[in-house]
């Protein structure tokens, strides 16, 4: 019985060998950093920004996670053209970019970073966009299903904003667009 018991103990602990962030993609995660780490990768290799705005109180903010960004299509796409970052607008720790810190702002609840990103605009869960420079793409607010968040997703990923309006490439027949 013993031997049985081994093999089955190293094959548990076999599969789970080498499991970190970067196989999160494997594991059909999204690979979500902090945005420090997007700022230092994007050094490397710059690639757009995606910033999921959220509260750890927010029920649409929770269903997002496990319906949105758990779907396998989602997850790729941004795995592949997008830097993810989780923002807990509520976070009270400063964030320092472009030689500005971002404080927690007591009055109205919330981090300036959030505060600045949403334009003071606060609504959960909200999805900013931002290019390769860090530039605004734009802010959308609320909870996105898989297939509308995979139509911005390529709009944004595949540089069709720099050519189409969202409304021209909306309109387009739905196929592939990478």
């Amino acid at each position: 019985m013993k031997p049985i018991v081994s093999i089955i103990v190293v094959l548990m602990a076999s599969v789970g060998v080498g499991l970190g962030q970067s196989d999160a993609v494997g594991r059909g995660q999204v690979r979500w950093v902090s945005f420090s780490e997007a700022v230092e990768l994007s050094k490397k290799e710059p690639r757009k920004i995606l910033i999921d705005i959220y509260t750890d109180w927010c029920g649409w903010c929770k269903k997002m996670d496990a319906t949105t960004y758990g779907d396998g299509a989602v997850v790729e796409y941004i795995n592949r053209h997008f830097y993810a970052v989780k923002y807990d607008a509520e976070s009270k720790d400063s964030l320092v970019f472009n030689g500005h810190t971002f404080r927690y702002l007591k009055d109205y609840r919330c981090n300036e970073f959030a505060y600045s990103l949403l334009s003071g605009k606060m609504s959960y869960p909200s999805t900013v966009f931002l290019d390769e420079q860090f530039t605004m793409l734009t802010p959308v607010a609320g909870y996105l299903t898989s297939d509308v968040l995979l139509g911005i997703l390529r709009y944004y990923g595949g540089n069709h904003h720099t050519t189409l309006k969202w409304e021209e490439y909306n309109s387009l027949p739905k196929q592939k667009i990478d």
